[in-house]
């Protein structure tokens, strides 16, 4: 999956801080473009710019769009939302169990610096010691 950013630095800088927390990084990079993963293998790419299939006025206005990422854990999916937040992205739903999604959906979402709906979630984990 691939997203376009208005600003690459500051939309490389919220990624590496709000993604740490899963285990996702950094794998490449190439001018104003890079894709994230876990491991050596890239499934999430930003970029500033028209890629090679678009056309400049489809970057005009960026429409946002939502993108999950899986956690591990609900103590991922709480990490996220915490240095998502700290690197400058904007709450769209606290870390919590979403029933009406489907029993032991537990998510966040926060919004990034292009607007972008940003979620990290565990489906089905098991719930830590204390929590529901």
């Amino acid at each position: 999956m691939s997203i376009n950013t208005t600003d690459y630095t500051r939309s490389k800088a919220f990624y590496q801080r709000a993604l740490a927390p899963l285990g996702v990084e950094v794998i490449m990079e190439f001018g104003k473009a890079c894709g994230f993963g876990r491991g050596n293998k890239p499934d999430f790419w930003i970029g500033e710019g028209v890629a090679s299939y678009q056309k400049a006025a489809q970057l005009d206005p960026i429409t946002p769009i939502h993108v999950s990422f899986a956690a591990r854990s609900r103590q991922e999916v709480d990490a996220f939302y915490e240095a998502a937040i700290a690197a400058g992205g904007r709450d769209h739903g606290k870390p919590g169990l979403r029933p009406e999604y489907h029993p032991g959906y537990y998510g966040a979402f926060v919004l990034d610096p292009d607007g972008h709906n940003v979620e990290a979630v565990i489906h089905g984990g098991q719930p830590e010691a204390g929590r529901p």
